[in-house]
């Protein structure tokens, strides 16, 4: 009979990450990842167990429930091994190192990460999710465990040398080959994307499906630049299929993690607040490139529910929401037609349900998720006999009764850390918001999040820190970290002009280059040199469910270089090309964001300074009209008259020479190192903006 284990305490009671101290209440003796539980390893001659989540994933929880909680699970772990627990978006950098392992090992990877290992931190074994006991072809932790117990106590050699067969492998991983990227990449990557897309549903692959945007969003600069139509088809048919979807919370806002299903119906019901960023971006340029303001809509749904739901007082972005409430993988989010009846009455809930999808016989698991899939306004208003904007309006009206409602349910955990990386990330999303919208709400919240992380998340010495909770800022901040956050300045320097933003900008990125150029090689490691010093120092460049922080700060130094003229800037942007040049032609479709910095590369630099009195409507209204163009390869500048121009012209030595016309307000175009004539009417710049 299994033993019931009792309630105890161990050294994650300690700790600021939610993740750990979801299992400081555990049996098993966990150490947070340290020099402690290094050390206790070593004198007592025991195998590391690792194992790595994240406070909303629901198979971490799962395992959890059924081994971690386990008296049976923990007096192997606690006899045999040194057990550490992880949060990976605490340390990104342990994290992507043994998940390595686990993708060499396996073929694949995922949460939780599971890890055996020596007391020098060299993998032997690796694997995700496994059930206490061996069941449905996966062999249970009890049986891994006591096998290996056995091994390291009789058959050791043979652990020592798969670890450092495999440290071997993260060192080779971590290598970079030179080379050049062939003139025809991007067709090389558009080809590949498009092989891969599902006509029938949008999104590329098959089950289970991730939003991806940074692919949607090179395939609108490979548009801009080709004219391709299908390139925007398959931009415009996917996000208008996951927003259908159940992916999409047609309640209350958000895009969930992934879809289980090719539809898009089934979510994981996690939200993270990086997903929601980019997916906001990809609506929002999508929406600047057709003009159609149902793109425009959706960004802003998704601003509510960050600015609603994932947003501290003092202006930080919290990371997650949990797929699970009251043990329940998604119960938050679901409904039962009776239900919906209830609260909206006849026939407001009957249309709601025949709308939304919500049966009697349920699209998930008895329960139903709300849904657009295959739903077409426009007849099911004519079937109603009423106008589609009357319908739009009601179901308005019974969407925010079903929110009000549903808000008293229990909610999912939110995992209220503030990551510096992802806030940089909802940054660029709100300025780019702000941009095309002339939102000052967005702008606002922008703004009080850099300082919130100015103020929160930096040492006294100015080093930037990774995380912030409870009080506490803690971890040396990792590249993407500096990557992500020097994005959303630029973005909010366009937003504002306000050339604080742009300095902060150089700043971070010169920082950046200080703490993890590989000077030999080329390209960035993924934590700094002054950081703690693992088994590897890895370079990411495959851009997956996050583009990598070589990825964006390609982009970033190429659009440094356009804006402050320097020249260093320009020489590491092409060396980043070209030192993951080989890596990349392999599969360039698994590399969109690294093909956008390919994308501006190739194509000739355009500046645009507007100049005039900072109070001139016209100004004003030139500024708006360019802020609103898609202008991918474009950066923007502006230079006030009668403000003090020392440092913007210091910063941005393009602008010196940029004066007004006659007084007017005015519009220096250069492309490809020529200036064009200047623009002193709303009407030329328009035209200007359309050729």
């Amino acid at each position: 009979m299994s033993k019931i284990a009792t309630r105890s305490t161990n050294l994650l009671i300690n700790e600021k990450s939610p993740y750990l101290l979801q299992h400081a209440h555990n049996p098993v003796n966990w150490f947070p990842w340290g020099e402690e539980a290094f050390a206790k390893a070593k004198a007592e001659d025991k195998p590391i167990f690792l194992s790595i989540g994240y406070s909303t994933c629901h198979w971490c929880h799962v395992m959890e429930r059924e081994s971690f909680e386990s008296a049976d699970v923990a007096e192997v772990l606690n006899k045999y091994f040194v057990s550490i627990k992880v949060d990976r978006e605490e340390r990104p950098d342990v994290d992507q190192i043994y998940m390595s392992v686990c993708q060499a090992l396996t073929g694949s990877g995922g949460w939780p990460l599971t890890v055996i290992m020596t007391p020098q931190q060299k993998p032997f074994f690796a694997g995700t999710y496994f059930p206490k006991e061996t069941n449905y072809g996966r062999p249970g932790l009890i049986e891994i465990l006591t096998r290996i117990a056995w091994l390291w106590e009789h058959e050791r050699p043979s652990l020592l040398a798969m670890g450092e067969q495999l440290t071997a492998h993260l060192h080779q991983e971590a290598a970079v080959s030179p080379g050049q990227l062939p003139a025809d990449i991007l067709d090389q990557a558009y080809r590949l994307l498009a092989r891969n897309y599902d006509a029938s549903y949008g999104g590329f692959g098959t089950a289970p499906k991730f939003p991806t945007p940074h692919n949607l969003m090179f395939l609108l600069r490979y548009y801009y630049k080709t004219k391709q139509p299908q390139a925007l088809t398959m931009v415009e048919e996917t996000l208008d299929a996951m927003h259908r979807g159940g992916i999409y919370d047609h309640i209350g806002f958000g895009f969930a993690r992934y879809s289980v299903d090719h539809k898009w119906l089934v979510p994981h019901f996690e939200k993270m607040l990086y997903d929601n960023a980019l997916l906001a971006l990809a609506f929002l340029e999508t929406y600047q490139v057709t003009g159609n303001m149902r793109f425009g809509r959706i960004a802003k749904e998704i601003f509510a529910y960050v600015l609603r739901d994932m947003t501290s007082p003092e202006g930080g972005f919290y990371s997650a929401e949990d797929a699970d409430s009251e043990g329940t993988e998604g119960k938050f989010y679901l409904w039962q037609p009776q239900e919906v009846v209830d609260i909206l009455g006849q026939p407001d809930g009957e249309i709601f349900c025949r709308y939304y999808n919500i049966t009697a016989q349920g699209n998930f698991e008895g329960s139903n998720i709300p849904n657009l899939i295959g739903q077409d306004p426009r007849r099911f208003a004519a079937e109603l006999g009423i106008e589609l904007a009357d319908l739009v309006k009601g179901m308005e009206k019974c969407r925010s009764l079903l929110f009000k409602a549903r808000s008293k349910r229990v909610h999912p955990f939110k995992d209220d850390k503030i990551l510096t990386a992802w806030n940089g990330l909802m940054i660029a999303a709100l300025s780019r918001g702000a941009r095309v919208f002339h939102s000052e709400v967005y702008r606002t919240a922008a703004v009080k999040a850099v300082n919130f992380i100015n103020q929160r998340l930096r040492r006294p010495d100015g080093r930037l820190l990774a995380r912030f909770r409870d009080g506490e800022a803690a971890f040396p901040a990792y590249l993407d970290d500096y990557a992500f956050l020097a994005w959303g300045l630029l973005e909010l320097y366009e937003a504002t002009f306000d050339t604080d933003y742009l300095a902060e900008a150089v700043r971070l990125t010169e920082d950046m280059i200080e703490l993890f150029l590989d000077q030999q090689h080329g390209g960035f490691f993924f934590y700094g040199k002054d950081s703690e010093q693992l088994i590897s120092r890895p370079k990411e460049i495959y851009d997956g469910a996050l583009p990598s922080g070589n990825s964006v700060a390609a982009v970033n130094l190429i659009r440094l270089a356009r804006l402050t003229g320097n020249d260093r800037f320009a020489e590491l942007a092409h060396r980043q090309l070209t030192g993951f040049a080989q890596q990349v032609e392999q599969y360039p479709a698994g590399y969109s964001f690294f093909m956008i910095a390919a994308y501006l590369l190739q194509e000739p630099p355009l500046e645009i300074v507007l100049t005039g009195e900072a109070a001139d409507d016209s100004l004003r209204r030139m500024i708006q009209t360019v802020q609103r163009a898609f202008l991918p390869h474009g950066v923007i500048m502006a230079r006030y008259e009668g403000a003090d121009t020392e440092e913007p012209a210091r910063l941005l030595p393009l602008t010196r020479d940029k004066l007004p016309v006659n007084g007017q307000a005015t519009v220096y175009f250069c492309e490809n190192f020529t200036c064009r004539k200047p623009i002193t009417e709303l009407s030329q710049l328009q035209a200007a903006l359309a050729r």
